[in-house]
Formats: C-alpha cells, structure tokens, sequence
C-alpha cells in the first residue's frame, strides 16, 4: 500500500513538472513569432523605401495662366496681306518697284547737292590761293567772312575777325619778295576743303626761293566765304 502511494506520487510529481515546462516554452514561442514577424513588416518597409528612393520623379510643371491683363494690349498680331490675284501680285511689284526709285532718286539729289556744295568750296579755295600766290592782299581777304577764326589743332584760336586777318597777312605780303603754295593733296567733301600744300617763300631776291616747307590746312566755307581754318602743325 505504501509502495502505491509512492508511485503515485512521483506520477503527480512528473505531471506537474510536464506541465510547468509546457506553460514556459509556450510564451517563448509565441515571443520569437512576434519578433520574426516584427522583423519582416521592418524589412518590407525598408524595401518600400529604397524603391520610393531611387524611382526618378517627374518634375511638377504649373501650369501657367494666361495673361489677361490686357497691359501689353489686347490686339493679336495681323499677318501679312497675300496678293489675292494675279493683277493684285502685279500691283504689289510695281508699288515695290516706284518705292526703289524714290529711294534712289532721293540718294542721287543728295549726293548732287554735295557734289555742288563740293564744287563750290573747292572754287573758293582755288580763288583764295591764286591771290595768295600773287599777294594780292584785297582779294584774298575777299574770300574771308567778316568773322573768320583762326585755329591751330585742336583748338587753339590764333585770332579773329578780317581786321586781325588784314594786319597778319598784309605784312607778310609786302616784306616777302614771293610767295608760292601748290596743293600735294586736296581732298574736298561739301562745305570741306583739305589741303597738303608745299609752301615757297623768297626773303630778298623773287627768283631765289630760301625757305620750303610742307603745311597741312582745313577750311570751312559757307555762302562763299571762308569762315573757319584750322592748321596741323
């Protein structure tokens, strides 16, 4: 009887130690399935990431509305009007055709009046140095304006007027045996006249020239006169 007792005591003793270990290892797994699937929602997400990541996005274009603040004006460019027919296309090229000889027309009356501007400061000039030549001092200052400056370039005003012209040249023209200029160069462009000039002088004997020099000298003329010179030294 007492041996019974005893065997059924390790019994219960073993059942209960079974259970107890049944009951820990339960939790156990129920925590490790927890983790690994914890684990795997962690590595879904991040590969979720990485491809948000590296797919390009498309730029966001806003769409740009249309200006209607009529600032710059409301009226829409007009093309260009087609000749329609065949007498419409020969009216258009001999319009065209009269707007090019106006406009050459207009060109040659400009250069006309030039050219006549040209002629007639160079016949001044002509004038002024064949009196020069012969020191004939009534005609040359003929060829002056009553105002006429002096300048040596750029702007350095020697004198003015007729009066001071009279005492400067008048002198000159009495105490010099001869005087001679020739033109190198001329060059003449309206109411403009350049000349490169050789300039001969004789001191005592008319046939013995004693001083040659070269002179560069421009001269304005307006109304027949000379109203400005300026010389290059």
């Amino acid at each position: 009887m007492k041996s019974l007792f005893i065997i059924c005591v390790c019994l219960l003793a073993a059942f209960t130690l079974n259970s107890h270990a049944i009951e820990q290892s339960t939790p156990l797994d129920e925590t490790k399935q927890t983790q690994q699937k914890n684990a795997a929602q962690q590595q879904d997400a991040l590969d979720t990431l990485s491809k948000e990541t590296n797919t390009p996005k498309k730029p966001v274009v806003d769409k740009v509305k249309a200006d209607d603040s009529k600032v710059l004006g409301s009226e829409s460019t007009k093309p260009v009007e087609q000749p329609k027919s065949k007498v419409d296309k020969a009216q258009a090229v001999v319009e065209a055709e009269q707007a090019v000889t106006q406009a050459k027309e207009a060109l040659t009356a400009r250069q006309q009046a030039k050219a006549k501007q040209s002629r007639e400061s160079l016949a001044v000039i002509e004038q002024l140095v064949k009196a020069y030549n012969a020191r004939n001092i009534e005609e040359f200052i003929r060829m002056y304006d009553e105002d006429v400056e002096f300048y040596i370039f750029p702007n350095e005003l020697l004198f003015k007027g007729k009066e001071k012209l009279i005492a400067r040249y008048g002198i000159m023209f009495k105490k010099l045996e001869c005087l001679h200029s020739s033109p190198i160069k001329r060059i003449v462009h309206g109411d403009i006249v350049i000349d490169h000039e050789l300039s001969e002088t004789c001191s005592n004997d008319p046939n013995v020239i004693d001083k040659r020099s070269e002179l560069i000298s421009s001269y304005q003329i307006k109304d027949g006169k000379v109203v400005r010179v300026l010389f290059f030294r």
